[in-house]
C-alpha cells in the first residue's frame, strides 16, 4: 500500500491507495479462476488509475481545514452550484467511484460465471461480515437489502406478534414510506394504527415525554417505529432512552436508521431495539441502491419470511428479504465504501458534520423570522437542521423559499412536508463542504428574513 505522511498542527494523516474490494472479492474465494484476466483488464482501465483515501491517525479538529480540505479533495463536485442537499444520498469519493467502476467492469467481463461461482458463494458472505463487523454486530444479524426503504417495510409487515387490536404507533417526523407501511398493518394485522405529533420546539427531554404519554394513552402499544434522525427536521432522536420506556410495557421498536449510520456516531447495540433499517449509499458513501435489515438473533422467528421465501431456511435472515436481481457492483462496493468511512473515523466524520451544521445555524438562530427546528443540544443533531421562515407553513411556501435560495444565491436546498407544524427546508451538510459555502447561506437567510 502506497502512501505519503501528512502532518498538521491537529492531526497526522496517511493518503493511501485504496482497492479493498477488489482484495476481497478476488483474494476470498480459491475458486476464482479468472482473476489473472480480471487484473488485466483492471490494469488497462482509466477507472484503475491510483486513488487515494484520507486516513486520520486518532481524534482531528473538525476546524482543522488544511486536514479537511484533503478530504473534500477526494470528492469530485460540480460548481455548478453549492449543493446543501446532501441527505437525499452520498456522493462517493473518487476511490469508491473508481473501484465501483472496477466492479461494473468485471461484472461485464465475467457476467454470470463470476456472480455464480464467486459472488454468491463467497462474495457476499464477505461483505456481510465486514458491514457487521463496523455496525457492531453478528453477520447473521443482518442481510442485505436495495436501501432502508425495503428492510424497513419487510421488517414492518411482517412483524408476526402484532394481533388483531394490538396498537401500532408511529411519529409526524417519521419517514413517508415507513408511515405507510405502518398504516397497512390495519389491513395486513389488523391493528389499530396510531399516529402522534412531536413537540415544536423539540427537544430530548419533550420527545420522551411525549412517547410516555402516548404509551399510557393507548395500553394496547405493541409495536413503535422510531426514526434515529428525521429526514424532516435533522432531530436526532434518543432512541435508546425511548426504547427502555416502550421495553417496559412490552412494546416492540422499529428503527429507521436510514440517515444516522454514517452521520453520527454509534453501533447498532447502542440503540438497545432488536430491529432495524439502514441504507449504505447515504452517509456511508456507498453507490446508490443499497442498505441492509438487522434483526437481533434471538428475535427472528418473530419476523415472517419475506413472500414465503424458499431460497433460505427460515432461521436464515436473509428469508426476510427477497429482492431478485439487483444491482450487484454497488454491493461489492461497500467495502471500498466502508473502508473510506473508518479510515476517517466515525467520531472524526460526525464531529466535522456537527461543525459545519453549527456554522450556518449559530449565524441565524437568533434572526428575527428564522425557526431553527433542530435543538443545539450535545446528541440532537447532525449534518441535517431544518428551518422555517416564520408564518411560511405550506408547501407552496417552502417550495418558494428553495427556488429563492436556487436561482438567486445558488444554493440547493429541499422543501420537506410531514412536519405538523408546517413545511420547512432541508439543508444537509457534506464533509466536500466548505464553510464559506454556509456562510453565503447565512447571508443569504439574513437578507431573506429582513425583505
Amino acid at each position: 500500500m502506497l502512501g505519503c505522511r501528512l502532518l498538521n498542527n491537529h492531526s497526522k494523516a496517511t493518503v493511501m491507495t485504496t482497492d479493498i474490494s477488489r482484495r476481497l472479492f478476488i483474494n476470498s474465494s480459491a475458486s476464482m479462476v479468472v482473476a489473472a484476466g480480471t487484473s488485466a483488464l483492471l490494469a488497462a482501465s482509466p477507472a484503475a488509475s491510483a486513488q487515494t483515501v484520507i486516513t486520520a491517525a486518532g481524534s482531528v479538529s473538525p476546524t482543522d481545514e488544511t486536514f479537511w480540505s484533503k478530504v473534500a479533495d477526494q470528492y469530485l463536485v460540480s460548481s455548478d452550484i453549492i449543493n446543501l442537499e446532501n441527505g437525499y444520498y452520498g456522493m462517493m469519493t473518487k476511490a469508491v467511484m473508481a473501484d465501483y467502476q472496477k466492479n461494473i467492469e468485471l461484472l461485464n467481463l465475467h457476467s454470470s460465471y463470476y456472480l455464480r461461482r464467486t459472488y454468491d458463494d463467497s462474495g457476499l458472505t464477505a461483505v456481510r461480515a465486514q458491514i457487521a463487523a463496523v455496525a457492531g454486530v453478528l453477520p447473521e444479524e443482518i442481510a442485505i437489502t436495495r436501501g432502508a426503504t425495503e428492510a424497513l417495510q419487510n421488517l414492518i409487515t411482517n412483524y408476526k406478534p402484532l394481533k388483531p387490536g394490538d396498537v401500532a404507533m408511529y411519529a409526524d417526523l417519521d419517514y413517508d414510506s415507513t408511515q405507510y407501511a405502518m398504516n397497512y398493518l390495519k389491513e395486513r394485522r389488523g391493528a389499530t394504527v396510531v399516529s402522534i405529533n412531536m413537540p415544536e420546539p423539540v427537544s430530548r427531554q419533550g420527545v420522551l415525554d411525549a412517547y410516555a404519554a402516548a404509551f399510557a394513552a393507548n395500553p394496547k402499544t405493541r409495536l413503535l417505529l422510531l426514526t434515529h434522525i428525521s429526514h424532516r427536521t435533522g432531530f436526532v432522536m434518543p432512541i435508546a432512552e425511548i426504547s427502555a420506556l416502550a421495553k417496559a410495557r412490552n412494546i416492540d421498536v422499529i428503527v429507521d436508521a436510514a440517515h444516522s449510520w454514517g452521520q453520527i456516531d454509534f453501533r447498532i447495540p447502542d440503540l438497545n431495539v432488536d430491529f432495524a433499517g439502514f441504507n449504505l449509499h447515504k452517509w456511508m458513501g456507498a453507490p446508490l441502491g443499497v442498505g441492509f435489515l438487522y434483526i437481533r438473533k434471538q428475535r427472528l422467528a418473530d419476523i415472517d419470511r419475506a413472500f414465503a421465501d424458499d431460497d433460505w431456511d427460515a432461521s436464515d435472515i436473509r428469508s426476510r428479504v427477497h429482492s431478485g436481481t439487483t444491482n450487484s457492483a454497488n454491493v461489492m462496493t461497500v467495502p471500498a465504501a466502508l473502508a473510506a468511512h473508518t479510515s476517517l473515523g466515525a467520531a472524526n466524520k460526525q464531529a466535522r458534520l456537527r461543525y459545519l451544521r453549527d456554522r450556518w445555524v449559530s449565524q441565524v438562530r437568533n434572526i428575527k423570522g428564522i425557526e431553527i427546528l433542530a435543538p443545539d443540544a450535545p446528541g440532537s443533531y447532525g449534518a441535517i437542521t431544518s428551518f422555517r421562515m416564520t408564518g411560511k407553513v405550506t408547501k407552496a411556501d417552502n417550495l418558494a423559499v428553495a427556488n429563492e435560495l436556487r436561482e438567486k444565491y445558488k444554493i440547493f436546498t429541499v422543501r420537506r412536508g410531514g412536519v405538523a407544524a408546517g413545511n420547512c427546508v432541508r439543508v444537509s451538510t457534506a464533509l466536500f463542504t466548505k464553510p464559506s459555502d454556509l456562510d453565503r447561506l447565512a447571508l443569504a437567510l439574513k437578507t431573506m428574513a429582513s425583505a
